[in-house]
């Protein structure tokens, strides 16, 4: 698999991917493309060796054609968290088939699906439905697709546990919705080393992994733990389902992506935690990193130390 389209490769997991690849197999004849609507959107993985970042509208059928052409592999790992009905039918349900079909169209070799755990056609959320249609479309056109479904990620720079310490920095106390919804939280490295290892893995083609730390924790605990890490833990407030469902109302209506939205509050209602009725990480020899022995470094650093200044420090060395 040496010439690699990540789609969605700017983002949080797919820069950890493109810097993964590049380590794992040292740059030698490796092009990894990364498109992107606005180039400076991928400026920080310019500096890593053998990474293409290509100006392009993934939802152009032409585009999205000329992108897959020629590749050994494709991944996935578009998504969104919040929007209307008509906002993930397209991203979380066509997008996937329409990759998936330009997959098979082109040959490529191996496609692997970035989706989520607790998916299914009856889930409570517009989130899990979609996603849990986009996994069916996704096999449909191309029943070879590789699936991923990961808890909760965090790591450096992760809008999660980083969020949840932002917050308490600010508010005296924290006023939690959904507080005992239950995560299996899991490190974007073993992320990423789970989608290298599936590339790498022909036998893996067709199945679909569950990816989740090793301990289960209620939201409660993780933003107390985010608290704490951070040097700013608050008292935490469990407020009432009906509470909670006005707050994220609210917070839909204020500028930009917000904090939590209704859309969220019924996914939590899904255990996000594996099922163990599908293969794993340590399927794929990855001992997965609790949550414990990451974050409380990197939240007390404040988030200044980002993975890749370890290739910019690289770079300007050479």
């Amino acid at each position: 698999m040496d010439n690699i389209l990540i789609l969605g490769g700017s983002g949080f997991v797919g820069s950890v991917l493109c810097e993964e690849l590049v380590r794992r197999h040292g740059g030698g004849g490796l092009r990894i493309a990364v498109p992107t609507r606005r180039r400076v959107n991928a400026r920080h993985l310019q500096i890593l060796p053998t990474i293409e970042v290509v100006q392009a509208d993934v939802f152009d059928d032409g585009e999205l054609t000329r992108l897959v052409g020629g590749r050994d592999a494709v991944v996935n790992l578009i998504g969104i968290l919040h929007g209307t009905e008509a906002d993930f039918q397209r991203v979380h349900v066509d997008l996937p088939r329409r990759i998936a079909r330009a997959c098979a169209d082109a040959g490529v070799a191996r496609l692997v699906h970035v989706s989520a755990l607790g998916v299914a056609p009856g889930a409570p959320s517009r989130y899990l439905r979609s996603k849990a249609a986009g996994e069916g479309g996704l096999r449909e056109a191309y029943g070879q697709a590789t699936v991923i479904r990961p808890s909760v990620i965090f790591g450096a720079g992760d809008r999660f546990m980083n969020l949840f310490a932002d917050l308490q920095a600010i508010s005296p106390f924290m006023p939690l919705a959904g507080a005992e919804a239950r995560f299996q939280p899991v490190w974007v490295d073993d992320v990423a080393r789970a989608i290298v290892h599936l590339l790498d893995e022909p036998a893996t083609a067709g199945q679909t992994f569950e990816c989740a730390g090793p301990r289960i924790f209620t939201l409660a605990e993780l933003v107390r733990m985010a608290g704490r890490w951070s040097g700013h833990e608050r008292r935490i407030v469990s407020l009432p389902a009906s509470i909670g469902m006005l707050q994220a109302w609210t917070l839909e209506w204020l500028p930009g992506a917000p904090l939590m939205s209704r859309d969220n509050l019924r996914s939590m209602q899904v255990p996000n935690i594996a099922t163990g009725g599908l293969p794993g990480l340590s399927a794929l020899g990855i001992t997965a990193a609790d949550i414990g022995a990451v974050m409380p470094t990197l939240l007390a650093r404040g988030g200044e130390m980002q993975r890749l200044n370890r290739w910019r420090a690289a770079v300007h060395l050479r």
